[in-house]
């Protein structure tokens, strides 16, 4: 029976099969019914005293009340109900039902719905308000609705994945997205993003690309290839227009040189790529193969002793405190050369036991000047080996004692521990940045300067904090890592062999497998802040820059996690950066406390105000927590207009107890 129930008569069953919540969906949840109202009635079983409890709509439920609490709702607002009746067993199946029978919207689809609700005279901020979504996520969206139909078609209907699409959005031209699409449809090897990524920036490839090189000139020609030449173009300048062909010469011009490795070197197999690294996708599920570098000869041996002594009688001129400046510089000068002639020594190719080759693989690379290059590292898929060795502990050291200690060590910690959180959830879901840092940082761990700080454990274990035990429960980034995690797919993992295992997480669809790439290296970031000294990471700053992180949509200052925790002091210069001195005279007398509760208050933008001070105090956030060049960095002041100091902000973060 359908049945109209004021708000405040509705309480949530214990009997609702949802558990777990994501507080990211709950907000967006939270702003959609306030701005069209409930879309879809709750589903309700009478209670004790004159009360309904709700069994199916629990997160509606939870919406509505936290609109009344905030009022934009009344308490007695009448709420659309199925009230149902049965035994305990029925009502929760209800529930079950409820919850169970959805279908997450296809990609295409809600770019169409976001197109409508523009092409109808909304902007992009105004469809990201009234879903609860970044403005970045809908200008995504309209980016896929413009897409070539032919493209279009194939996400809606599942021909291609999510990523796929955005390769062909990587250009505005639906006339060469459909052209590369058409090309690419009768392609006998595996298409991935980056082929069509490359296809479609690629109107025409020079003759001295490393693919044109591999295939040669003479050979794409026979096979119907059409090149292009200006007046002045020699065969490195010229211009090859059939892309999808060359992709197809140079794939078999690659396995033929992988063949031939193989048989060459002994191996079981050789995988090729026209990358000119192994990506992560690759290797993913191959296990390493311990080998060694190859001995070195006596002569080799005798030289490299000879270089130790060397750098010895260097570094003592550099030691000694009576040196002059010319031996110094000298001596510098001569390290460089020293260590370079070393590194060459023990930079040898590593050589793998004869008794390994039958199962061993490895990768061959298309290199910069178009040869197939075989990479020294080796897998094997039939046997995991655990290779162990060192990891390197990131050890916490004390920053100098700063001049004053308005910011204790714990506050800046866990303020720190949040925002690598707010950057995880962010390349957790860009996997393509993600695998680009991991990629790179692994690539230049053997010239790492040991004094610079890491940006991230990619060796391996998952990044602790630097306070033991702190969870941020109740920051909506922290809760869209934990749900982010939740919905991975680990059917996988119920292989009974490593070998199935890794059959079955191949299995995987691409999007699956994204998800699980941008997981692992996630996880794997430092706590940082942007500021000068121990916490600071530049790495991160970058990575920010590069996603557009909005730190305040994801963390927001309350009294528990920073105005009780900071000087009285602070907490006016935030309420002055947001109204002005009329808004700090106003609580400039108040106790630490209330002073705290009130700023939790107004930073929340839950208070009676002006828009232009709300805007301002639900945008603020401390400047060590912003990301530098994603967001203002500066704050003005609201009647002088000068900028926060940005010393100031500096000297504030390095404080510590």
């Amino acid at each position: 029976m359908i049945q109209s129930i004021p708000l405040k008569k509705l309480a949530a069953s214990p009997r609702n099969v949802r558990k777990s919540s994501d507080v990211l969906a709950d907000l967006q949840l939270r702003a959609d019914i306030a701005a069209r109202g409930l879309l879809q009635n709750l589903v309700v079983r009478k209670g004790k005293r004159g009360k309904f409890e709700v069994e199916a709509g629990g997160r509606r439920l939870a919406a509505l009340q936290a609109l009344a609490e905030e009022g934009t709702l009344p308490a007695n607002h009448e709420i659309t109900c199925l009230v149902i009746e049965g035994e305990e067993s029925v009502v929760r199946e209800a529930s079950l039902a409820e919850n169970f029978q959805r279908l997450a919207m296809n990609p295409a689809d809600e770019a169409q719905a976001f197109a409508s609700i523009i092409e109808a005279g909304a902007t992009p901020e105004d469809v990201a308000r009234r879903f609860g979504l970044t403005v970045r996520f809908v200008e995504g969206r309209l980016r896929l609705a413009s897409l070539a139909p032919c493209v279009f078609e194939a996400l809606a209907e599942g021909t291609i994945t999510l990523d796929m699409a955005k390769a062909y959005g990587a250009i505005s031209d639906v006339e060469r997205q459909a052209h590369v699409y058409a090309e690419l449809q009768d392609a006998w090897y595996q298409i991935t993003p980056d082929t069509i990524r490359r296809m479609v920036l690629d109107a025409t490839v020079r003759g001295s690309d490393p693919r044109a090189v591999l295939v040669g000139r003479d050979a794409y020609l026979t096979a119907g290839g059409r090149i292009e030449r200006e007046l002045f173009d020699d065969d490195a300048s010229e211009s090859w227009i059939d892309i999808a062909l060359l992709e197809d010469l140079a794939h078999k011009a690659m396995e033929e040189a992988a063949e031939k490795a193989a048989l060459e070197y002994g191996l079981a197999w050789v995988r090729p790529t026209l990358g000119n690294y192994v990506s992560h996708d690759l290797v993913e599920g191959l296990a390493r193969l311990p080998c060694e570098p190859a001995p070195m000869t006596e002569q080799e041996v005798q030289e490299f002793s000879e270089l130790e002594a060397g750098y010895d009688r260097v570094a003592a001129v550099l030691e000694d405190e009576d040196s002059d400046e010319d031996e110094v510089a000298k001596a510098e000068q001569e390290l460089v050369v020293i260590d370079r002639a070393m590194r060459a020594l023990n930079d040898r190719p590593p050589v793998l036991a004869d008794a390994l080759k039958s199962e061993a693989g490895a990768f061959l690379v298309l290199s910069r000047n178009g040869e197939p290059t075989l990479v020294p590292q080796y897998y094997t898929e039939t046997e995991v080996i655990t290779e162990e060795g060192p990891i390197e502990a990131v050890e916490d050291s004390g920053t100098a004692k700063p001049k004053g200690s308005s910011l204790s060590q714990r506050l800046l910690d866990e303020l720190a521990m949040q925002r690598r959180d707010i950057l995880a959830i962010h390349l957790a879901n860009d996997p393509a940045l993600a695998l680009d840092f991991m990629v790179f940082t692994l690539a230049d761990a053997d010239g790492h300067d040991w004094r610079v700080r890491k940006a991230s454990t990619l060796v391996g274990p998952v990044a602790s904090g630097p306070v033991t035990g702190f969870e941020a429960k109740d920051a909506p980034a922290s809760a869209a890592l934990a749900e982010f995690a939740g919905s991975l797919d680990e059917s996988w993992r119920a292989g009974e062999s490593d070998v199935e295992r890794f059959a079955r997480f191949r299995a995987l669809t691409d999007e699956a497998r994204s998800a699980w790439l941008g997981h692992v290296v996630s996880r794997a970031l430092v706590a940082s802040l942007a500021c000068e000294g121990e916490r600071s990471v530049p790495m991160h700053e970058a990575l920010g820059s590069l996603l557009e992180i909005e730190t305040a949509h994801w963390w927001r200052p309350t009294a528990n996690n920073y105005f009780d925790r900071v000087a009285k002091a602070r907490t006016l210069e935030a309420l002055d950066a947001a109204g002005g001195p009329e808004l700090v005279s106003r609580y400039a007398a108040s106790k630490k406390a209330e002073l705290a509760s009130a700023a939790e208050r107004i930073f929340s933008g839950n208070f009676i105000g002006e828009a232009e001070i709300k805007e301002r105090a639900q945008a603020w956030v401390p400047t060590f927590m912003r990301f530098a060049g994603s967001e203002e960095v500066e704050l003005t002041d609201h009647e002088g207009g000068e900028a926060v100091n940005a010393e100031e902000t500096d000297e504030i973060a390095e404080q510590a107890a």
